[in-house]
């Protein structure tokens, strides 16, 4: 089971699309002074919406529609206000 996924940075608002097969994991990684990513910079980060799929495919198929649909979109899924 795949998971497509929203985080929200409780720093500035931001948000990052991902997909991982293991959720927790992946958030502790965002979260973790390990990360050398573009979310090292806006932690601490939470889940605010989670979609689940069968395959990894599926997955990165939603995750990339997502992204695709723009900052918006993503706020209305979320429940943020426009």
């Amino acid at each position: 089971m795949y998971v497509v996924y929203i985080l929200k940075s409780e720093q500035d608002g931001s948000y990052y699309v991902g997909h991982t097969s293991d959720l927790e994991k992946r958030l502790w990684h965002h979260n973790s002074k390990l990360n050398r990513g573009w979310t090292k910079k806006k932690q601490p980060w939470r889940v605010v919406y989670t979609e689940r799929y069968p395959s990894r495919g599926e997955a990165i198929k939603r995750e990339q529609e997502i992204k695709s649909w723009g900052i918006n979109y993503r706020k209305k899924l979320v429940g943020d206000v426009v």
